[in-house]
């Protein structure tokens, strides 16, 4: 018989679901920023993710994003663009 054991830890902090989101079907101009973290592919990978989506949502705009540099937090200059010209975004963390 084989076993599996769950390597994670307890959770020193209760778990909150995520309620924050947009209606992209109800935006004028649904435009999404792809925020790439800075590792290799990531680029890629959200602008796969961003032609799927784009499948569902016709109206949807990417702007893409990408910080370029893991180690680092997105640039303020950067954010603001973000924030000013898209009603969501999708940030790829991770590698």
């Amino acid at each position: 018989m084989i076993e599996f054991h769950d390597p994670r830890g307890r959770a020193a902090t209760p778990q909150e679901p995520y309620q924050l989101q947009v209606d992209l079907q109800s935006s004028n101009d649904p435009r999404v920023a792809f925020l790439a973290n800075g590792f290799p592919d990531a680029e890629n990978f959200l602008q796969q993710l961003a032609e799927v989506m784009a499948e569902q949502l016709p109206s949807m705009r990417a702007e893409h994003f990408n910080k370029g540099d893991a180690s680092i937090a997105a640039p303020e200059p950067m954010l603001q663009e973000i924030e000013a010209g898209c009603v969501a975004a999708v940030a790829a963390y991770g590698h």
